[in-house]
């Protein structure tokens, strides 16, 4: 029987992400990040008119980050030692919406943090490609984390016998953030490695015991 896998997401999971955007922005784009609207499309405003940025403009700037200041971020608590502990029971594969030419530069940026995972880049709900990944690596169970409702909602939809675990662990994004859990896409809604590496194993284990 193949192992466990284990398919989380990197951005506000494994590593924090908007915060350092937050800062980046105002120290370097004079804009200002403010995520108390609730509504990521628009928490960016020039910082001397007050102005909203269109879309168009937040993409460039998300892109400029990522090319230029991913070694900005650094890990969340916990994070690290919780993929090392469920390592030791699943195969663990990092599943991140980045564009496909930024797969290397997230696999180094990961090392640099002491995680050599594999990386699996994705546009859009990420329910097809988890499906292609459970495909290739026909685990005997599986679990997926992500910090996105939407992405819980693509994969309940395409694979609903992967345990979901809604993890959000940026405190100036997750209160803003509608629960996959209480949408009933998600099997719990955990925002620290603390609770949830206990949960992930606890769901690996008794899965096990439910086939033996």
């Amino acid at each position: 029987m193949n192992r466990p896998l284990v398919i989380t997401d990197c951005d506000e999971v494994l590593l924090h992400m908007i915060s350092h955007f937050r800062d980046w922005l105002a120290e370097e784009e004079g804009m200002t990040f403010d995520m108390s609207r609730h509504d990521f499309a628009n928490a960016i405003t020039n910082s001397l008119t007050g102005e909203k940025l269109e879309q168009k403009a937040i993409w460039e700037l998300l892109n400029k980050f990522f090319d230029e200041q991913m070694h900005r971020q650094t890990a969340v608590a916990g994070a690290i030692d919780a993929i090392g502990t469920l390592s030791q029971e699943a195969d663990v594969v990092v599943l991140t919406n980045l564009m496909d030419h930024r797969r290397d530069s997230r696999t180094r940026q990961l090392l640099e943090h002491g995680l050599d995972l594999r990386v699996f880049t994705n546009q859009g709900p990420k329910g097809p490609a988890l499906k292609a990944i459970l495909d290739e690596y026909q685990p005997s169970r599986a679990a997926f984390i992500d910090d996105l409702p939407q992405h819980h909602d693509s994969v309940s939809a395409i694979a609903p016998e992967v345990s979901r675990l809604h993890l959000c662990a940026e405190p100036l994004i997750a209160p803003n953030i509608t629960c996959a859990h209480k949408a009933g896409h998600a099997h719990a809604r955990i925002d620290n490695w603390a609770e949830a590496a206990p949960w992930l194993l606890s769901r690996l284990h008794d899965e096990e015991k439910e086939q033996a």
